[in-house]
């Protein structure tokens, strides 16, 4: 019959048994049971240091130790958003808002909220390496600057419900080869009866830069309108830009937005002036 008996004691660390303890640990405590070794009678001790190292040392001062997950890694890690939920979790939050036209402070901060979650999913985004990511027409489905109750969020912009118009679809259209970036926006205007709604299609041109790591500046250069519905037979009007020594400084002119999220059909901006915005590709 084999005899054991149990052992316990504490040793300060280093121990003589071994190169190999936690760094922070100032002694081990050891707890096991001692039986006789098959060999010469060596004594084999089992000493576990929970969450840390388990240790087999034997009484002719060898030992291995070998990593065991600590105990915070063994607690089951809570369960990650997928990136599929957390879209869908925006888009339900701008649904029903009319790209903003009709939301209110409440919606605001909701939609704010989901989209800093869906950023916070994407990690630091470098444009420099992934201006690609840009390229195409995007469909414009939220804009903060809208709930203001201004076309033009905080910048000048005529009052929404004023006009004699109804704001359509507004898309971004974005070459990087040749550095364009269009906002193509769709109008109704209104008319006396019995004559019918007018429709158009202007298009405000810009040219684009890449500033810092995810910003961009864009350019105004010029407007096109083109008749829709009816009338769309008729040739597009080519507003004439100013002569140089008339037009405004680019200062003026200009833009800058960050991109925060961008993928393979999403896309999430937040202008100088504090607008969010959220696209979808087209």
């Amino acid at each position: 019959m084999i005899s054991t008996r149990a052992c316990a004691c504490t040793l300060p660390l280093p121990v003589p048994i071994g190169k190999c303890w936690p760094k922070n640990a100032r002694e081990l405590r050891i707890r096991g049971v001692e039986t006789p070794g098959r060999r010469g009678g060596r004594k084999i001790i089992r000493i576990r240091m929970v969450g840390a190292w388990r240790w087999r040392a034997t009484a002719d001062v060898t030992a291995t130790a070998e990593e065991e997950p600590a105990a915070a890694a063994e607690e089951p890690s809570p369960p990650t958003t997928s990136l599929s939920s957390l879209k869908t979790h925006l888009l339900s939050a701008v649904a029903g808002l009319d790209r903003g036209l009709v939301a209110n402070e409440a919606d605001v901060m909701i939609v704010d909220s989901a989209a800093k979650k869906l950023e916070a999913s994407g990690g630091i985004l470098d444009l420099s390496t992934g201006l690609d990511k840009l390229q195409g027409r995007w469909r414009l489905i939220y804009s903060s600057a809208f709930a203001s109750g201004s076309l033009g969020g905080l910048r000048p912009g005529p009052p929404t419900g004023r006009l004699p118009l109804t704001l359509g679809q507004v898309f971004q259209r974005i070459d990087i080869v040749g550095r364009e970036f269009d906002n193509i926006v769709s109008l109704q205007i209104g008319t006396p009866w019995p004559l019918p709604q007018i429709e158009v299609i202007a298009t405000l041109a810009h040219s684009f830069e890449l500033v810092g790591r995810a910003s961009i500046r864009i350019i105004f250069e010029r407007t096109i309108v083109q008749a829709a519905g009816s009338l769309s037979e008729l040739p597009p009007i080519d507003l004439p830009r100013l002569p140089d020594f008339l037009s405004p400084p680019s200062s003026v002119r200009s833009g800058d937005f960050e991109v925060t999220f961008v993928d393979d059909d999403f896309r999430i901006t937040r202008g100088d002036r504090g607008e969010l915005r959220v696209f979808l590709k087209s």
